[in-house]
């Protein structure tokens, strides 16, 4: 029976992704930050564990307490939302801390046991890595991290049998929406220059939730691409997930520059 290892197993896509592994015949490992998340993951059959990604002490006693390891899932994160200046470098480090630097660590960490089995490594970036919107700053420059580091593990692990998958999603029906209004709302304040604009501010948030494709559908969608042989280097799953991109590559950036400053009221002066 493989064991894979997901994190950010409370809800949505992590816990879709659970499901998925588990009915498919995996032993899944499933992590989350909050103990009341533990233990419902722990009640509906999991190997659950209370896991922050940041914690490095953390990390070494899963390591040590895990037996074998085929698939580690790096799935946790957030979505940092609101006018980049008004964020700053705390908001901005913070969005880095765990979208960004926990792909390393908990990589690191855990890589003993991928080596051992020859496994595979998956990171859940976004197409908001590939196109970069305004009031979400932080969260883009997040994911094109994850894109270039996936794709430097993807080199740096091939000697030793480790592969490396990124997934890039599109709209998924999750929580990430309203969890991104919330956090924009205590970024945006009266006194901010983007203050007029903050019912664009507020449509950002929501735009993961466009048409969303529902969480099971896009974990059977990265299921299935991990059984592929070999594993495609990057998947794009969800609606949205090859529109985007494609914008990205073909518009003139001009004219893309001007089409995201028109959906965002961001072609008047303030």
């Amino acid at each position: 029976m493989p064991t894979v290892l997901i994190t950010g197993c409370s809800s949505g896509i992590g816990r879709a992704l659970a499901d998925a592994f588990r009915d498919a015949g995996h032993h899944v490992w499933a992590t989350a930050r909050k103990p009341e998340d533990v233990e419902q993951l722990s009640a509906a059959g999991y190997t659950a564990r209370q896991l922050d990604v940041n914690d490095g002490e953390a990390l070494a006693r899963l390591a040590d307490e895990l037996e074998s390891l085929d698939i580690l899932i790096n799935n946790a994160g957030y979505g940092a939302m609101g006018p980049l200046l008004d964020g700053g470098v705390d908001a901005l480090r913070q969005q880095f801390e765990t979208n960004v630097f926990a792909v390393v660590g908990v990589t690191r960490a855990l890589f003993p046991l991928l080596r051992r089995s020859r496994g595979l490594v998956v990171n859940i970036g976004s197409v908001s890595g590939v196109l970069v919107t305004p009031f979400a700053g932080a969260y883009c420059a997040s994911k094109a991290a994850v894109h270039a580091l996936s794709d430097a593990l993807r080199l740096e692990l091939a000697p030793f049998g480790v592969q490396v998958m990124e997934v890039q999603p599109g709209a998924i029906a999750t929580q990430f929406a309203s969890h991104a209004q919330r956090q924009a709302e205590q970024v945006l304040a009266a006194d901010s220059p983007w203050w007029p604009l903050r019912e664009h501010v507020q449509a950002r948030a929501r735009a993961s939730q466009d048409r969303p494709t529902s969480a099971a559908v896009f974990a059977r969608g990265v299921l299935a691409a991990v059984g592929k042989s070999p594993v495609p280097g990057v998947v794009r799953l969800g609606n949205g997930s090859t529109a985007l991109p494609l914008m990205a590559r073909l518009l003139p950036r001009r004219l893309l520059d001007w089409a995201l400053r028109k959906r965002f009221g961001l072609l008047r002066p303030l």
